[in-house]
């Protein structure tokens, strides 16, 4: 098997550049066909310094095995082809061993595998990282944390199926050894708007098709939902389903993850109620009535939904119901309540919708954290993974885009700027003079959006909190006015009148010019979005409700806590996460992914190259590298430079003695390379140009072309000489053998001819005394011949006269035979004819006999004893033998059926006929206990620690042991007890706590009684006066009453030596205290099925209903 080539360098058998450093010549078209042509030869991944560029594959590549992760594990960034790993490599060895606080930012559109990169990322760190139990737990919890959040913050969209619709920044926390001890994750503007609206081809939240596909019919049941998509109006309908994607096994994920991170069973039930109030929501509906004043209200249509909503949240419905039509506005002392019309009443269930949903992916954050987070207090080292939304440029864009792409301004502000410090401190740490550097500073930008008193969200939060009308046209004629004069800022109603005649632009939108590009923003929903409210009554009903989770999501509800201060708005709260998620990105050292969308089909194998243009536009991609190239575009330490290009210098090559720099001096001074394209730094050599890395490059492939040619002549000239050499042995050895050989044939010739001169005259003297032998043997065999034929005659003559001889003598034997029988013949015929048909008729009965036993034996019927089959009677005559002998075969066969039987077996059948003697044809239920055994330890006493203290109370041997139900005499209802029979007694006790309620001897006992009808009452009537009487007769009910009464028969019987009477009526008393009661049995249909039923008529009255 051919070995896997291992490249040793970055520029080693590359595709393309890898490194756009070194690109050259350096433009748009350039960069774009660069990335062209490594995607169509699977290299997804392209360097732009310690920038790395991913490209979406939209398939699965074999680049992230555990080889390629042991592959570039404690390797040089630069030293193999570039690779996610190889960042994430970096950034974890410069936390280990450096001591330095990392961050990875990954960003991109939706689509371009931001989400994939960062689990890469966190995968590649999991697998580096130390082992062991604790470890691997807490390895374990950070990567499971990814499908929760996914479920619950992710959706499909037209351009991604798993598109995060939230900002996501994870803190990994390292020990001082490099092994994980936990993490913090903060989440950013999750698109709540998606919870109640979706754009067309889109879907909701994952989460709620996970629910309706995977989970089981019960536990729908449970949280009131059904399987049927179409039944949820926040449920989009034209993408339900996703090619490839499987929602029932990610429903299995999801609750595995939820349980491995460390939710509580109540936890999680707790969770998918939230989630299915929510979907529920969606299902009400409002209809408009009118009051009398006149004014308009709204009510619900059906409250069905309503209710199962407040079922499942334990919110009281009338509160609810009102939190949905009233709304109550708090001013100092004052409370006005207002209704709500239509349009109104769905913009509260919405907004109920969002927050409920939104803050409960709040809590699932928070609940992650208290997992996930660092169990000891010792210094931690930090490695941040930022995967959030990239820049954003749709048709219509909203407020949701504005915040996200001023996300994206601060994440490019601070790349510039990091990278920028990153730079100079290199050049400063390798005495290198730093230039300054040209680029453009979006700061502007930020400020036109963030800007405390002139900024954009300044003046929404302004307009959302001043008194009077505010609309969003409102909010966009205050931007005109302020912001009028600003470069980036254009609208068609500015003062600017640059703009007036812009028909590209609508009077109801801005546009911004972002360091990505122009986008234009509709003010429409601003000041909604912004706002966020949720109406107060819906606060305090939500905090009403017994459901904890819900209750601890609205802590504003509680009476006692009202605030009248206005919340926060949504762009004020987002401004400060985005400033606190700045502000500790900056104290630690920064790695970028970019990642790039190939195209919008999410296809493999496409490339679209405007589609990749704008994204390298938006990305600043060429900026960032201009910003490399502006001082060195190339940088190496002393030793990989000198090891790379020694052989280009008869000085340093094959081996350079003294130190490395010195080497690289001696090197570029042979190459005459000019001054000014390189300069050397404390440990590494700084090459300004790319054009002359290139020239190294392509000396260094000539020279070892050079040196393959060398190596190869001098490797031909030696395998030459060395198999010139081996054939001239060769050729000695062969002579030698051959000579040897031919000798050994001319000996072998010589040999094999005296051999058949010596083997002719043997055989000529063997014939020759062969012929004399043969003749010597005729003789003697004539001679022998001649005798044998003459002792022949004449023992043929002997035997002749010996036969005639016998044949005489024969004659005369025969003829006095037939005499001696005439004479007996003469003397008995006279009583031959007087006894002839006795003897006939003995013979013919003993014929008939013989024939009629060998018919029965091969007619014999089988030998099981229910068989009922046997030979029919041949003849009359034969009728009581013939009877006899089926007699005697049945007892037989029965004795041999039952030798087969053991002991217990014998018992058995032994109370299967007792139970036949005393139930057959008088008790219904008795044909359905034949085929039952009778097992009688039904609850197994010694075995079951629940009745540990019922075993040790019982010192006998228990013969039966069953659950019963003990009918009340007051009201017919029945109790379960646990019936025991020993030897000497009858017990009732306690199924709950073995406590013995009941002990009766067996002489006590003096009949059961029982009705003919099939059911399992039974009465045990005790004897008068005796110790167990006073409390009256037992009524019991039992699932094996055939069984109980025959073992208490036998038990009685073998005890006592008296029968039991078993009285078999549909009606009989039974004493209870002092009163008699009778007990009746009717027939009747039952409301519960085949059960019978007990009813107290009156006090002297039981009626048993038998179906």
């Amino acid at each position: 098997m051919a070995k896997m080539e291992v490249k040793t360098s970055l520029l080693d058998n590359m595709i393309g550049v890898g490194d756009m450093v070194l690109l050259e010549p350096l433009n748009e078209d350039s960069f774009i066909n660069n990335l062209k042509k490594r995607f169509d030869h699977n290299e997804v991944y392209t360097y732009i310094g310690s920038v790395v560029i991913s490209i979406n594959p939209y398939r699965s590549l074999p680049i992230y095995t555990p080889e390629k992760v042991e592959e570039y594990r404690n390797r040089n960034f630069y030293e193999l082809s570039p690779h996610i790993f190889a960042l994430s490599d970096e950034a974890y060895r410069s936390l280990r061993d450096q001591d330095k606080d990392q961050c990875i930012l990954i960003t991109g559109e939706s689509g371009a595998g931001k989400t994939e990169a960062s689990k890469l990322v966190m995968s590649y760190v999991a697998a580096v990282c130390g082992k062991g139990a604790e470890v691997n737990q807490v390895k374990e919890q950070l990567l499971q944390s990814n499908p929760v959040l996914e479920a619950f913050g992710n959706a499909k969209t037209v351009r991604n199926d798993n598109s995060s619709r939230f900002g996501k920044y994870m803190d990994i926390e390292f020990d001082f050894k490099g092994d994980p001890l936990g993490g913090v994750i903060s989440n950013y503007l999750l698109e709540k708007s998606r919870v109640v609206k979706q754009p067309r081809g889109e879907r909701n939240f994952h989460i709620f098709y996970q629910i309706l596909s995977g989970a089981s019919e019960d536990f729908l049941c449970k949280l009131k939902l059904e399987r049927d998509f179409s039944r949820y109006n926040y449920l989009g309908l034209d993408s339900a389903k996703v090619n490839g994607v499987d929602d029932a096994a990610n429903f299995r994920t999801v609750r595995n993850a939820m349980q491995i991170v460390g939710f509580m069973d109540h936890e999680t039930q707790s969770v998918f109620e939230v989630v299915a109030a929510v979907l529920k929501l969606g299902n009400i509906e409002f209809k408009p009535e009118s009051r009398v004043n006149g004014l308009d209200e709204s009510k619900i249509k059906d409250k069905n939904e309503l209710k199962e909503i407040c079922e499942l949240t334990g919110i009281d419905q009338s509160v609810l119901e009102r939190a949905f039509s009233f709304r109550t506005v708090e001013a100092k002392q004052e409370k006005v309540s207002t209704t709500l019309n239509v349009a109104q009443a769905y913009y509260a269930r919405d907004a109920l919708a969002k927050n409920l949903y939104s803050r409960l992916f709040s809590w699932l954050v928070t609940r992650i954290n208290e997992s996930i987070k660092a169990q000891t207090k010792v210094r931690k080292k930090v490695m941040g993974v930022l995967d959030i939304y990239g820049f954003e440029i749709f048709e219509d864009n909203s407020f949701e885009q504005f915040i996200i792409n001023y996300c994206n301004e601060k994440l490019q502000q601070i790349f510039i700027e990091l990278t920028l410090k990153e730079e100079q401190e290199e050049y400063i740490r390798e005495g290198i003079e730093w230039t300054h550097i040209e680029y453009f500073n979006n700061a502007i930008i930020c400020d036109l959006i963030e800007n405390n008193q002139t900024g954009i969200l300044a003046m929404l939060d302004e307009e959302c909190l001043r008194p009077g009308t505010v609309t969003d046209d409102t909010f966009l004629e205050k931007l005109n006015q302020v912001c009028a004069t600003h470069q980036h800022f254009e609208s068609r109603m500015s003062k600017c009148s640059r703009f007036l005649n812009d028909t590209s632009l609508p009077h109801s939108c801005f546009r911004i010019q972002h360091y990505a590009g122009k986008v234009m923003y509709q003010v429409e929903g601003f000041v909604d979005k912004n706002n966020d409210l949720l109406y107060r009554d819906l606060s305090q009903a939500m905090w009403k409700a017994s459901h904890s989770l819900i209750k601890a999501l609205f802590p504003e509800g509680n009476p006692a806590k009202i605030n009248l201060k206005r919340p926060p708005t949504a762009g004020s709260q987002f401004k400060a996460s985005v400033a606190t998620l700045m502000k500790n990105l900056q104290t630690k050292n920064p790695n970028y992914i970019r990642c790039i969308k190939p195209n919008d089909k999410k296809a493999a194998h496409i490339f679209n190259d405007a589609l990749v243009c704008h994204q390298i536009r938006y990305l600043g991609l060429l900026e960032n590298v201009r910003v490399r190239r502006a001082g060195y575009a190339f940088r190496q330490g002393y030793e990989p430079c000198l090891e790379r290009y020694k052989m280009l210098c008869k000085q340093t090559w094959p081996h350079w003695r003294g130190p490395a720099r010195a080497g690289v001096e001696v090197l570029f001074n042979e190459l005459e390379i000019p001054e000014e394209e390189f300069s050397f730094g404390r440990s590494k050599i700084f090459i300004r140009n790319p054009r002359t890395l290139f020239k190294l490059e392509d000396l260094r492939k000539q020279r070892l072309e050079d040196l393959a040619t060398l190596i190869e002549k001098i490797y031909r000239g030696w395998k030459c000489r060395t198999r010139f050499l081996l054939m001239k042995k060769s050729q000695i050895v062969i002579a030698s053998w051959y000579r040897r050989y031919a000798q050994q044939k001319k000996y072998q010739k010589i040999k094999s001819s005296a051999v058949i001169v010596q083997s002719y005259i043997r055989g000529w003297k063997a014939r020759k005394l062969l012929r004399e032998l043969k003749h010597q043997k005729r003789c003697n065999e004539a001679a022998t011949i001649i005798a044998a034929y003459w002792h022949g005659t004449q023992a043929r003559r002997e035997l002749k006269r010996l036969k005639e001889e016998a044949r005489r003598k024969h004659a005369v034997a025969v003829i006095w035979a037939y005499w001696l029988g005439l004479k007996v013949r003469r003397e008995y015929r006279k009583f031959f004819r007087a006894n002839a048909g006795r003897k006939i008729y003995e013979f013919t009965l003993q014929r008939i006999m013989q024939k009629y036993f060998l018919e029965m034996k091969n007619k014999m019927p089988s030998l099981s004893p229910i068989d009922k089959n046997w030979p029919a009677r041949p003849y009359l005559f034969l009728d009581s033998t013939h009877k006899e002998l089926k007699r005697i075969f049945h007892l037989w066969r029965c004795k041999k059926y039952r030798d087969q039987f053991t002991d217990q077996q014998k018992l058995i059948y032994e109370e299967k006929l007792e139970a036949s003697e005393l139930f057959k044809d008088k008790k219904a239920l008795y044909p359905a206990s034949v085929g039952q055994p009778f097992q009688g330890a039904y609850l197994e006493i010694s075995k079951n620690p629940k009745y540990k203290k019922l075993k040790d109370a019982v010192d006998e041997k228990i013969i039966i042991a069953e659950v019963v139900n003990k009918i009340n005499r007051a009201n017919g209802k029945a109790t379960s007890r646990i019936f025991l029979l020993t030897k000497n007694n009858v017990l009732l006790a306690d199924q709950k706590s073995g406590n013995i309620k009941s002990e009766v001897p067996l002489g006590d006992v003096t009949k059961v009684s029982m009705s003919s009808q099939n059911d399992g009452f039974f009465a045990v009537h005790l004897k008068e006066g005796s110790g167990a009487a006073g409390k009256g007769d037992f009524l019991l009910s039992s699932d094996h009453l055939i069984e109980m009464a025959t073992k208490l028969y036998r038990t009685t019987l073998s005890q006592t030596k008296q029968k039991l009477n078993i009285e078999i009526s549909d009606e009989f008393l039974v004493q209870f205290r002092q009163d008699k009661v009778c007990v009746k049995f009717i027939q009747g249909s039952q409301k519960n099925g085949n059960i019978p039923t007990c009813k107290r008529k009156n006090n002297r009255l039981l009626e048993v209903a038998v179906p």
